[in-house]
């Protein structure tokens, strides 16, 4: 009976034959993972897919450096920047905003575009971060450009088995010049555009709207001294060729158009600048029957563009 007692008894323990698995099964398995590391979840694949194309993208150089944010500011500037797909991080909505029309459509745009945070703000905020501009309750933050270096541009036609094509802008400080000159250069087949890194237009929001798009598939590379990016493509074979009202060749007898040149294209006040003048191999005037004293830098680049492209076809 004594021996009945003890195989009957409640000691606690794992019995015979379990392994220890009911112990095991109680003990805790740590804190639950966020919803970016748990398997299956959405968060989890969008982690996912964003790290695939990360893997596939090449990453940039980034030897070019990047431009400051910038704040597209008032209800009509930020709709047309978001129509013309200018790259955004953040629009900014103010509380209690009156929503008309502009502000709606605005708003959807954002929505459909995607990858742009809605942040609501107090008037004070968005007066702070404007310093005092009329923001209308709306304000577009636009992230910083990543801009190419000079070289870049040459590894590009490399990749393409092509002959560089390539404009560099000599003292052009207007933006809308720079967003034209993006456009016509993916228009003929270049291979980029180069700015000076001081006194010289960038890639702000008003250049991006002018480009049509293109800014997004035509590289921009900024050179801390044009002179000396414009050696390095003479030295890598390229010919320098300089707009010029009183070039001493004119751009329907430049042969160099058919092989590897880079065109330069100063402001329309006072041209190219000494230094970049005397670094061109040669300096061209554009025929103007009409008797205009000069033209802006996007359609001189633009008709000096249509006239290599044609020669290359």
């Amino acid at each position: 009976m004594a021996a009945n007692n003890r195989r009957m008894s409640g000691k606690k323990g794992a019995q015979v034959g379990s392994g220890g698995q009911r112990r095991k099964g109680l003990e805790g398995k740590g804190p639950t993972p966020p919803a970016e590391m748990r398997k299956g979840h959405k968060k989890n694949r969008i982690a996912n897919a964003k790290a695939r194309q990360t893997t596939r993208r090449p990453a940039p150089r980034g030897r070019g450096g990047k431009s400051a944010s910038e704040l597209v500011v008032g209800r009509n500037p930020v709709y047309e920047a978001l129509r013309e797909g200018v790259p955004a991080s953040t629009l900014y909505v103010q509380q209690f905003i009156d929503n008309d029309e502009r502000v709606r459509e605005a708003l959807q745009l954002a929505a459909e575009r995607g990858g742009i945070n809605l942040m609501e703000a107090p008037r004070p905020e968005l007066d702070r971060m404007t310093n005092g501009l009329n923001h209308q309750g709306l304000v577009l933050q636009v992230p910083p450009y990543e801009y190419a270096h000079p070289e870049d541009l040459l590894d590009a036609a490399a990749d393409e088995g092509a002959d560089p094509l390539i404009v560099a802008l000599d003292g052009v400080t207007d933006p809308r010049n720079l967003g034209a000159v993006v456009r016509s250069v993916s228009a003929f087949g270049g291979h980029g555009v180069v700015v000076p890194e001081r006194r010289a237009a960038g890639m702000t929001a008003g250049a991006w709207k002018t480009s049509a798009g293109t800014a997004a598939r035509t590289p921009v590379a900024r050179a801390t001294n044009l002179t000396r990016a414009l050696e390095a493509y003479k030295k890598a074979g390229v010919v320098v060729v300089g707009l010029a009202a009183d070039g001493e060749a004119e751009l329907t007898e430049l042969e160099a158009l058919e092989g590897p040149v880079a065109i330069v294209v100063g402001s329309e006040g006072k041209g190219l600048s000494r230094l970049v003048g005397e670094t061109c191999d040669v300096r061209v005037r554009i025929p103007m029957p009409g008797g205009a004293e000069s033209l802006n830098a996007g359609v001189a680049a633009g008709i000096v563009l249509y006239e290599a492209a044609r020669r290359r076809a």
